[in-house]
């Protein structure tokens, strides 16, 4: 999928090392986005500022950011605005993942939830929400998760899709607030895909294997979301696995525990 008018444009992708983040950096570099990406170690983020320099001509800065940090988060604004000058896109996709049942939860684990996958989310729209009102325009861009399409949370995972439960309400209000200002915002949905947050399930079955998505397969959904017209947006796209429904996932909880 390619857009004219994307080229030129600015991003910033958290999370962008591996993963869905570095697939959606992949693909905006390669339809002309200049892309500023964010992870928290150094030497996969390095790596993946030299694949994506690789394969697009676009300029690509790597920030290592924990965005559980709010100065990480400042200091990822201010040099992506140093370099570029101006934001057009931001993609919020770090996250970490917890699964477990609710009474065996280490509680050390729900602050690292709550400022990562919440805050982060919110603190990074926070910081440049004025720069897109001063521009009258901008794309923000969410990864949340399929889990919330699910009721009751999925078992295992109630802390974890509470907050992206959370998450997606705010994000519903904040496109109502936004979009008499010319932002865009819109939460991707997405099911269990092939990435380091399901990298336990390296001994399923490769049957089981193939049910998994594609980080690529959620780039696809980021660059729908860009390409529509500019008077309209996407609120929510929900992409999930065709023989992998939430209710009895792949992710095996009494056999992780067994590990």
């Amino acid at each position: 999928m390619s857009d004219s008018n994307l080229k030129g444009k600015n991003a910033i992708i958290t999370g962008a090392s591996k993963g869905i983040g570095k697939a959606v950096a992949m693909r905006l570099a390669q339809n002309g986005i200049n892309v500023v990406i964010a992870a928290r170690t150094k030497g996969p983020l390095d790596d993946a500022v030299a694949d994506i320099k690789a394969k697009a001509g676009v300029k690509v800065i790597g920030v290592v950011t924990d965005v559980a940090k709010l100065s990480d988060l400042q200091n990822l604004v201010n040099t992506a605005m140093k370099e570029f000058g101006h934001i057009d896109i931001l993609v919020n996709n770090a996250g970490v993942s917890s699964q477990y049942l609710f009474e065996k939860q280490p509680i050390e684990e729900f602050e690292k939830l709550v400022y990562t996958n919440y805050l982060g989310y919110v603190r990074m729209i926070k910081l440049l929400i004025d720069h897109f009102v001063s521009r009258k325009g901008g794309s923000i861009i969410n990864m949340v998760s399929g889990s919330t399409l699910v009721d009751p949370i999925p078992r295992t995972f109630l802390v974890y899709s509470s907050l992206k439960v959370g998450l997606r309400a705010f994000l519903k209000g904040l496109f109502w607030e936004m979009r008499d200002q010319g932002i865009k915002v819109t939460s991707i949905l997405p099911g269990v895909v092939d990435s380091d947050l399901t990298g336990h399930l390296q001994d399923i079955t490769s049957e089981q294997k193939d049910r998994l998505m594609s980080p690529e397969a959620v780039a696809d959904m980021v660059m729908f979301a860009l390409s529509c017209p500019v008077n309209s947006c996407p609120l929510e796209l929900a992409v999930i696995n065709q023989q992998t429904p939430w209710t009895k996932p792949v992710i095996d909880y009494a056999q992780k525990q067994a590990k």
